[in-house]
């Protein structure tokens, strides 16, 4: 396990919008209701991504836009189209101005949306994803509202097999398609961070660093280990003191600060779980009793567990 292993911990596509037949210019697309992260990737044609209140984004074909928002945003053929198509929260689209369509929604697993089947050139690919929790805080906040993966050799050959997919209906295809969107969330942002502008979660890019990105792993695998400086400068192959000013020179805080702040998100997450006592949650991350996770907690949170529960609820 590692940092993007856990941030994407249980975020999975479900139910992913594709729409293919609603592409025959001129589109447009408006999400109504989008989940926090919002995959659109341009498999043929070239679009607009209008975000409300910015400036158009341009979303050439083979390009992938993350969007992380809450507000309502169109993609379309060009930024002076009409909206064909509203898309709420629940993936469902209702056809605009179609008289046939009056009252009428569809839940869209994999199949085509509007007209003109056998016409349609351009194909627009989209995923939302639910994430929620403190696990995926460290991510969604190094994401701009709007970030755009240009085309890329990287990711050509996986936008290929999701279009060959979308093509035909076949058994199974849900299930294909969620898995072909999961990877490709994965790969865009690998790419996306890889740029030299960009800002990755804390500790993303140590983990090219063959001896801190082996600590890294291993706090992540074992967080309630009992970790010293010591014990992880040993993991490291190094001395104290070279590990520790390697560690804060590349992941931007001390070793023993990383892991309790690391300790703090999987507990808050665990928190929320039903059942879960303070205690239980306090072993889980390290901590011999409840009463010195919840000063740990309440220390780096400002809050206690207790409380922290009743807020999330």
């Amino acid at each position: 396990m590692d940092l993007l292993d856990d941030y994407l911990a249980g975020v999975r596509a479900r139910g992913a919008v594709f729409c293919n037949t609603v592409s025959v210019p001129p589109w447009g697309m408006r999400f109504t209701d989008p989940a926090p992260l919002t995959l659109n990737a341009m498999l043929r044609g070239d679009a607009w991504l209008l975000p409300s209140g910015r400036e158009p984004v341009e979303l050439p074909a083979g390009a992938v836009a993350l969007v992380r928002t809450s507000t309502a945003y169109t993609v379309a053929d060009r930024t002076d189209s009409a909206v064909r198509v509203l898309v709420d929260g629940d993936d469902r689209c209702t056809l605009v101005g179609d008289p046939e369509a009056s009252g009428r929604n569809w839940r869209v697993t994999g199949r085509t949306v509007g007209d003109a089947a056998g016409g349609a050139t351009d194909l627009l690919v989209t995923a939302g994803y639910r994430v929620g929790g403190d696990l995926c805080r460290p991510l969604l906040d190094a994401l701009p509202p709007v970030a755009v993966v240009r085309p890329d050799p990287g990711l050509s050959a996986l936008l290929d097999l999701i279009a060959a997919e979308v093509e035909h209906d076949e058994p199974g295809q849900q299930v294909v398609l969620d898995r072909f969107l999961d990877l490709l969330l994965v790969r865009a942002l690998r790419t996306w961070f890889a740029h030299p502008g960009t800002t990755p979660p804390p500790g993303y890019r140590a983990l090219a660093d063959p001896d801190i990105g082996h600590v890294l792993r291993r706090l992540h695998e074992e967080p309630a280990r009992p970790w010293t400086v010591a014990s992880l400068a040993n993991e490291a192959g190094m001395s104290r003191t070279a590990f520790a000013r390697r560690f804060s020179a590349l992941v931007g805080r001390p070793p023993l600060a990383y892991l309790t702040d690391w300790r703090m998100a999987l507990a808050a997450d665990r928190l929320r779980e039903p059942g879960m006592t303070v205690a239980e949650v306090g072993r889980e991350v390290g901590y011999a009793d409840g009463f010195a996770f919840s000063a740990a907690f309440k220390r780096v949170r400002g809050l206690t567990p207790s409380a922290h529960r009743d807020t999330a609820g």
